[in-house]
C-alpha cells in the first residue's frame, strides 16, 4: 500500500519558488512541485502574491512518481493556507529599530559572502 495517493490532500512545506511554480518539501521522502497553472482558475502574475518561503500550505496530490519520490501538486479550488496558527508577536523594545539600523549592513554583508561561497 502506498504511502500517499492521488487526490489527497496533505500538509507541505514551501521550499523553493521559481517563475513556472513552486517546490514543496512533503516529508523526509517525497518532494513535489504545483505548477503555475495549478495554482488559481484565474491569470498567475507573481507566485508570491499566493505562497511564501518556509510556509505550511495544504496541497492535492495530481500525480505520484514512487520511484524518485516526485509528485505533482494543485492549489487550485483548495483552501491552502494554514489558518489557526498564530505567527509570532513582535515586542517593542526601548531601542525601537537602533538594532535593525546598526546591524544590518553587516547581516546583508554576511549573508553575501554565504552565498559567493556556496559558488
Amino acid at each position: 500500500m502506498n504511502k500517499y495517493e492521488v487526490g489527497d490532500v496533505i500538509v507541505a512545506s514551501v521550499s523553493g519558488i521559481e517563475k513556472y511554480g513552486f517546490f514543496v518539501k512533503v516529508d523526509s521522502e517525497y518532494t513535489g512541485l504545483v505548477h503555475i497553472s495549478s495554482i488559481s482558475e484565474y491569470y498567475v502574475k507573481d507566485i508570491n502574491d499566493y505562497v511564501s518561503l518556509g510556509e505550511e500550505i495544504r496541497v492535492r496530490i495530481i500525480s505520484i512518481d514512487e520511484e524518485k519520490k516526485q509528485m505533482s501538486l494543485e492549489i487550485k479550488g483548495l483552501n491552502y493556507k494554514m489558518h489557526g496558527r498564530r505567527k509570532a508577536r513582535i515586542r517593542e523594545t526601548v531601542h525601537g529599530f537602533d538594532t535593525l539600523y546598526d546591524n544590518l549592513d553587516g547581516w546583508i554583508d554576511k549573508k553575501k559572502n554565504e552565498l559567493l561561497e556556496k559558488n
